[in-house]
Formats: C-alpha cells, structure tokens, sequence
C-alpha cells in the first residue's frame, strides 16, 4: 500500500530534505490538540498565503503585462480562493496525507474546502522553506495552469454580474441578508437571502461572503431557467 507521504512528494516534484516540515504542513490544528508534541500547521498556512500570493502576482504580471490592476486583482481573486485550492489539493492527494484528530475523522474535514485550501497554503510554505521559492513557484506555474489559462477575460463575481445586472436597467442595488444558521469555525456555514427586480433567491457557503455570492449565482440561474 502506498504511502500517503511518499505519494504526495511523487506528485509535488520535490523530495524534502526536512520530511517534519512536510509533516507540519499536512497536521490539522484537531491532530495538534490531541497529540504531545504536533505542531499545526496554521503558522505555516499563513506564510503559504503569502507565497501564493507572490508567485500568481509574478505570474500574472508577466501573462498580462498591459492590463490594468483592478482586472489583474479580478483574476488574483479567483486563483487563491479556497474553491480553486481545493480541487488542486485534491488532485496532488492532500485528503490522503492530513492528519487529522481521530475525534474530529466523522466531521468531513478532509473534504471541507477551507481546510484542503489551508493545507495546500502549508504545503506552499514548506517547499518555499526547503526548496526555495523556485520550488513553490515550479508547484504554482503547473497546477495552477489550467485555470490561469481559462481566463480569457478577467472574472466577475456571481455579486458583481448581478449588480450590474440591476444598475443596467435602473433597478438599484440587490439586497442581502446574511445569517449563520450552524457550526463554528472550520464548521460554519450561512445562508444569504438576495433581493433583486422582485425576485429572491438562497444560497448557503462556509462564510458570508460565500452564501452571498452562491445566492447572487443562484439568482442569475433563475434567469436562464
């Protein structure tokens, strides 16, 4: 049977020289509660961001060298949210590898997109610590290709191509209404209610911003039903 670990470093392209800094990356802070000694993996998250953050910049500075910032910030949005990292973390078999607390296995955080987005942030920190950045930017540039080359034209958010969906034909600003309805933390989920040109429609997400931007999507289905 293969190792989780060694399966993952096959499919990253890199061999750690600090197999812990690897093991840091993939430790669930449920694991490091109940575990002596484990250490989450939450600080390195927060430097993966940042190196994620780095490297699609870099990237996407060079792709689009005349396009205007506020164009190039709509398509840094998509690429780093959790709904992108997710299937990615999913593809190089992250769920496989975390380690996660025995408590909280029932809980489906190897599926929860914060948490395999969190995780795939992590792993970016870890090769930036033991390879370098050329190893995170190597990680970025491949697994990130394909939906870097699906922009055609810079994203808009389900919310703004409601918005101006409204203000086109002089009907205001949607109107939301945002409330948690269970879980917290990692758990959490809302539902978002909007309001636009006499029509409501729901939508449910791990934060606000989530269930807001599922309901706006859920409007704009509505019209082409």
């Amino acid at each position: 049977m293969t190792d989780p670990l060694e399966a993952l470093q096959d499919r990253l392209g890199h061999r750690f020289r600090d197999p812990a800094l690897l093991g840091r990356a993939l430790t669930h802070s449920s694991h490091a509660g109940e575990v002596a000694g484990a250490v989450s993996n939450e600080r390195l998250e927060f430097l993966g961001d940042r190196v994620l953050g780095l490297c699609m910049a870099e990237w996407l500075a060079e792709l689009y060298p005349r396009e205007r910032e506020g164009d190039l910030g709509k398509r840094f949005a998509v690429l780093v949210a959790r709904d992108t990292l997710a299937p990615i973390a999913q593809r190089l078999g992250v769920p496989d590898a975390l380690r996660i607390a025995a408590s909280h296995r029932h809980a489906g955080l190897r599926q929860s997109a914060t948490v395999l987005g969190d995780a795939l942030e992590a792993l970016l920190a870890a090769l930036y610590l033991d390879g370098g950045l050329e190893a995170a930017r190597a990680l970025v540039r491949r697994e990130w290709a394909e939906v870097v080359q699906g922009q055609a034209r810079p994203p808009r958010s389900p919310k703004t191509r409601l918005q101006e969906w409204t203000l086109k034909r002089g009907l205001g600003l949607p109107e939301y209404d945002t409330n948690a309805i269970g879980g917290q933390g990692e758990d959490a989920q809302f539902r978002a209610v909007v309001r636009a040109a006499g029509r409501q429609a729901a939508g449910e997400g791990p934060n606000k911003r989530a269930a807001e931007q599922a309901a706006a999507d859920a409007w704009l289905e509505g019209l082409r039903a």
